[in-house]
């Protein structure tokens, strides 16, 4: 057999080799979903990491659910709201949360007087994360809320099932545990769904 016939044969051979392998390989490396939830063998929530690539919900500055309010103004916190974007887009398509939506509050300290700012707040310190889980497979109360510090690896969910979290969640927010009245972006969509609760306080 001429040699330029026999490595053409033995290039076919590895192509066909290659392309019947490259399916179970992409299969068996295939990635998470950008967002999805991963716990300890303990379970434990893991710290959720690369949240800052999702889909950034709102801001809230010095926020309160109750009447009294902090005696220091100049020291309140800001929120910064993140979900997943295959969350996001199933919300946007449906109205409500998929199983294992996840999502990620940040907690930053807030000052007035720094740099070249004279007027307004912008945020400082990062204080921590607060993580807000729906997976009715897990947690006999659907919705599960994480506490994380500044360094934190993993965090236990808080407790008992319903706690104070849970059931403000459960008695305010306008859709589902998320409170939908604070994200523009999503409201008018909410509402066109018809996902929001009966007698939801709207701002």
């Amino acid at each position: 057999m001429p040699r330029s016939i026999y490595f053409a044969v033995l290039f076919a051979a590895l192509a066909v080799i290659a392309i019947e392998k490259s399916p179970r390989v992409a299969a068996s490396s295939s990635p998470k979903p950008l967002g999805s939830p991963e716990f300890t063998a303990d379970g434990k929530l893991v710290r959720p990491g690369g949240y800052r690539k999702w889909v950034f919900l709102s801001s809230g500055y010095g926020m309160s659910y109750s009447q009294s309010a902090s005696a220091d103004q100049e020291h309140l916190m800001f929120t910064n709201v993140f979900v997943p974007p295959a969350d996001y887009d199933y919300f946007l398509e449906h109205g409500t949360w998929p199983e294992k939506t996840m999502f990620v509050l940040e907690l930053y300290g807030s000052q007035s007087k720094g740099s070249i700012n004279q007027h307004g707040h912008f945020q400082t310190e990062f204080m921590g994360l607060d993580v807000e889980v729906k997976d009715a497979s897990r947690f006999a109360d659907k919705w599960a809320y994480f506490g994380f510090d500044a360094t934190e690896k993993s965090a236990a969910a808080a407790s008992p099932g319903k706690n104070d979290c849970w059931k403000c969640h459960d008695q305010n927010a306008a859709v589902e545990h998320s409170f939908v009245q604070f994200y523009p972006a999503l409201l008018s969509i909410a509402k066109a769904k018809k996902t929001i609760k009966d007698g939801m306080k709207l701002p």
